[in-house]
């Protein structure tokens, strides 16, 4: 349940590429887009706390803990400090740069998580991890640079991978809190961070212009609903079930979304070379599988302690 988890909310990462190209066509700013999705995402998920109030426990089975100050600290710093950070990282490498190449950068973050993860102690780089490891990344590399010739731009590169370092240390700091909060409220106060942050940051600047065509604000909830609620919350949910190195390489599928879901709405094609990577891509997935019950059930039980006493001290390195 786990990777299909960690799939679900990456093919809906995958299609905020393409909801954000039609908002821009509708006159949608870039700072417009990322304030009104956070702060749109934390109303959806304050009004799902407010009318299940079920969803604020943890699930049957689960270590119980009671949620501590510096826990809550932890989670909404995850979404003001680290989201905030790396969406911020992210555009204002992509001013400067190919796409297909800025994507390429970042990428590199499942092998940054999985070798911080294996450092830190809380995943064992089996031979099974490392050829899916392997296998995602190859597919990663073949279906964005299979998209023809990219300009490089040092800074933007630097920025690039500044978004793959934080959006790492995102990762790490969210495996430290996410079995001990439930999915719905670790994802309402990282987006509340988030949208403070940049909040914060347009009342300082001067506000974001919200005069745009209707169809703007159709494809602001697209990525509002699809891209982040419902991404971040099979995220978590997968993220608490596979640990975070397994829940990285499985991440690696939404750049293969993003260019089919471009090929199918924008015109875009597919080369072979595409084509192959998607099925390395897809042949990571078929790896981690092979022994789901040894890797995925002994994971949560033992390090959980581990976690609670941990979880402080990682959290301020956050």
């Amino acid at each position: 349940m786990g990777p299909a988890l960690c799939l679900v909310s990456a093919a809906c990462f995958g299609a905020m590429a393409i909801f954000g190209k039609f908002a821009y066509d509708a006159g949608v700013s870039p700072a417009a887009l990322l304030l009104v999705r956070f702060g749109l995402a934390a109303a959806l998920l304050g009004v799902v706390l407010l009318l299940r109030p079920g969803l604020r426990r943890a699930e049957p089975g689960e270590h119980r803990a009671v949620p501590t100050g510096r826990m809550l600290a932890t989670a909404i710093a995850l979404g003001a400090v680290g989201y905030a950070a790396q969406a911020g990282l992210f555009f204002s490498a992509l001013r400067l740069m190919d796409a297909s190449l800025l994507s390429l950068i970042l990428y590199t973050y499942p092998v940054l998580v999985t070798v911080a993860a294996v450092l830190l102690g809380r995943d064992r780089l089996t031979p099974g991890r490392t050829a899916a490891l392997l296998a995602a990344s190859a597919g990663t590399l073949l279906v964005l640079l299979g998209a023809g010739g990219v300009s490089f731009h040092p800074v933007g590169a630097l920025l690039a991978f500044g978004a793959a370092v934080t959006y790492t240390v995102y990762i790490l700091v969210a495996d430290t809190v996410v079995h001990r909060l439930p999915p719905v409220v670790l994802s309402a106060l990282v987006m509340t961070g988030a949208a403070g942050t940049l909040g914060l940051g347009a009342a300082l600047t001067g506000g974001v212009d919200l005069d745009f065509r209707p169809p703007g604000w159709f494809w602001l909830a697209c990525i509002a609903v699809v891209s982040t609620v419902l991404a971040m919350l099979t995220f978590f949910a997968g993220l608490r079930r596979t640990g975070p190195s397994t829940a990285a390489i499985l991440s690696t599928f939404e750049p293969v979304v993003t260019t089919a879901l471009a090929a199918l709405t924008l015109g875009e094609s597919l080369t072979p070379v595409q084509l192959a990577g998607g099925v390395l891509v897809l042949s990571s997935v078929a790896v981690l599988q092979v022994r789901p019950t040894r890797l995925g059930r002994q994971k949560p039980e033992a390090p959980a302690p581990a976690r609670d006493d941990a979880a402080e001290p990682t959290a301020v390195a956050s």
